[in-house]
């Protein structure tokens, strides 16, 4: 049975009693859930699960290589779920996301001819590999450590920094800067604030999420334009 704190709070109040209609059909409360309220209880609860860890190391390795989803998609979540939990799963997201960016750029450096140029080409990179060497050449550091805090998709900056032969010692290095400050300033916010946030998320689940959607297309835009 999930721990009552690990469900959404919506939910917790539907169990404690909801009204009817005429047809014995619960109330627009207790109506089924749309698919954005079950992917975000399905987060929520997962952080009781003992393979939680696991599942986000996982989206987190996959995202700084080849996945499109970033693990905030589940890190906010399952810190609202857990703020007690929250530093936890930003190591988890830290580590993992290294070590997918090491994958990534292993695909820049060895692969590049056919999976990294397809990866790039897909988020419309196509047409700019020279001026990504170039950059590189020059401002690799700050690239990395910039854009990895940014929304801007980090599987971007792993393949091309290993396209353009950046010094891989200094990619790992600036990679765990980068990342771990995305994500433990995310724990440090959700350990801090997460009753009040899960609150407020909770009651306007769609507007955060198309936030959420807002601030992702804009990361790629800007990987279209700025890098």
């Amino acid at each position: 049975m999930a721990r009552p704190d690990l469900l959404p709070q919506d939910a917790r109040a539907r169990g404690r009693g909801s009204r009817a209609d005429g047809t014995g059909r619960p109330a627009a409360a207790g109506k089924q859930a749309s698919m954005l309220r079950k992917t975000y209880d399905w987060c929520i609860q997962a952080a009781g699960k003992p393979h939680a860890s696991w599942l986000l190391g996982g989206i987190s390795f996959a995202e700084s290589s080849f996945f499109p989803i970033p693990p905030d998609t589940m890190l906010i979540p399952m810190s609202l779920a857990r703020p007690d939990r929250a530093y936890h799963y930003a190591l988890v997201c830290t580590l993992t996301s290294v070590a997918g960016g090491i994958l990534g750029y292993a695909i820049g450096a060895l692969l590049y001819d056919s999976v990294g140029l397809w990866l790039i080409s897909l988020y419309g990179y196509g047409n700019k590999v020279e001026a990504f060497r170039e950059a590189y050449a020059e401002w690799g550091s700050l690239i990395i450590l910039i854009k990895g805090v940014t929304p801007i998709p980090y599987k971007i900056v792993t393949i091309t920094s290993g396209f353009a032969g950046y010094n891989f010692w200094l990619f790992l290095l600036f990679s765990c800067i980068t990342r771990g400050a995305r994500f433990f300033l995310s724990a440090f916010l959700l350990n801090r604030y997460g009753p009040q946030a899960r609150e407020a998320i909770e009651k306007r689940l769609g507007l955060w999420f198309g936030v959420l959607l807002v601030v992702a297309i804009g990361g790629l835009v800007a990987a279209l334009y700025v890098m």
